[in-house]
């Protein structure tokens, strides 16, 4: 099984995480890559037209996490506009996960998360599992609960 962890971190904050992730799911799973979702032009928000530079590919992975963080209560440009430039996710499993510095879900975390899921199930992924990290001290435990989750569901899957 190949995994692809597909991030745009503006802070690296995210892609932090993607890290984890992948340190976590090479644990049981020799296949684990982590690819940058870049902006042409740099990786600051750049107003509504929104080019993604060299964008990654998905086709050679068979599970997919998309990680981005939270810009202005909802999905970052960049990701949204990744996510909608895919032609498929066709019977490919997927995770999501945001990283925020606000401290409540209900912050822009819930919102980016249902984006995210929407755009990847109407290109016919299916959502195994999100989660939401927050930028703050318990950061790191809320880093190892979402590589948990992510572990468990996808061993459960593989049964």
């Amino acid at each position: 099984m190949r995994i692809g962890i597909i991030v745009h971190s503006q802070t690296e904050n995210t892609y932090h995480v993607g890290e984890k992730l992948r340190e976590k799911l090479l644990e049981s799973t020799p296949d684990v890559a982590v690819e940058r979702v870049n902006m042409v032009g740099g990786n600051r928000p750049q107003g509504k037209d929104i080019q993604i530079e060299h964008p990654p590919e998905v086709d050679g992975y068979d599970v997919v996490i998309f990680g981005s963080p939270v810009h202005a209560f909802s999905l970052c440009p960049a990701m949204k506009t990744y996510l909608e430039e895919l032609p498929s996710l066709e019977h490919k499993k997927i995770a999501c996960y945001v990283t925020k510095r606000l401290p409540f879900a209900w912050t822009g975390g819930k919102r980016a998360i249902g984006e995210m899921k929407k755009i990847c199930q109407a290109k016919g992924g299916i959502v195994f599992e999100t989660g939401i990290v927050v930028w703050n001290k318990k950061r790191s435990e809320q880093i190892a609960d979402l590589s948990e989750k992510v572990s468990t569901s996808l061993a459960r899957s593989k049964r």
